[in-house]
């Protein structure tokens, strides 16, 4: 086993000045429920190669195309931009959740003020190794990280960062109230 370098692991800022925001992981939640919407493309591409030009009278062939624009539109493109739209962001100092396709929310919980890390993981999440995350500070804001891989992983990343923001917190406090 090798010991990590000292350039592996930032430095401690000296006190009173605040550390830089370094960025720790950028997260997406797993794609495994996208499995459904590529079966989906799948089936509708060969049931179009198949059915072009072989539909009975009443039926055309632009009929065809347009029922299989609409379900590739609702069943895969809708879940592949649901998906790709939510991201989750961990740095030294805060954890960012973004989500929304039209409309963007954003939520932040900052290490500093501290947060309980509560982890579910269901039977099929536990297949693909992932989990969903919950950060509650407890007052007035959550975030939920779904089906993050490498859910135990990630809790202990965020346990380890709170750790050492509540701990250069207090040591900035401390040096700000001998100063005085």
């Amino acid at each position: 086993m090798s010991l990590p370098t000292p350039a592996a692991r930032p430095a401690t800022p000296p006190p009173g000045t605040k550390p830089p925001e370094l960025l720790i992981a950028s997260l997406r939640g797993h794609a495994g429920h996208l499995f459904w919407s590529a079966l989906l493309l799948i089936g509708v591409a060969g049931a179009v190669g198949f059915l072009f030009g072989n539909l009975t009278p009443p039926f055309e062939d632009w009929m065809l195309l347009v029922g299989a624009a609409l379900l590739v539109l609702l069943g895969a493109v809708l879940p592949f931009l649901t998906w790709l739209s939510r991201t989750y962001t961990i740095t030294t100092r805060r954890v960012i959740a973004r989500r929304g396709l039209l409309s963007r929310s954003r939520t932040e919980l900052s290490h500093a003020r501290g947060y309980t890390v509560a982890t579910r993981r269901s039977v099929l999440q536990r297949m693909r190794g992932t989990g969903t995350l919950t950060l509650s500070d407890g007052v007035d804001g959550h975030i939920e990280l779904r089906d993050v891989p490498g859910a135990a992983l990630v809790g202990e990343v965020l346990a380890d960062q709170v750790e050492v923001n509540q701990i250069l917190a207090h040591r900035d406090s401390q040096g700000l109230a001998f100063g005085s």
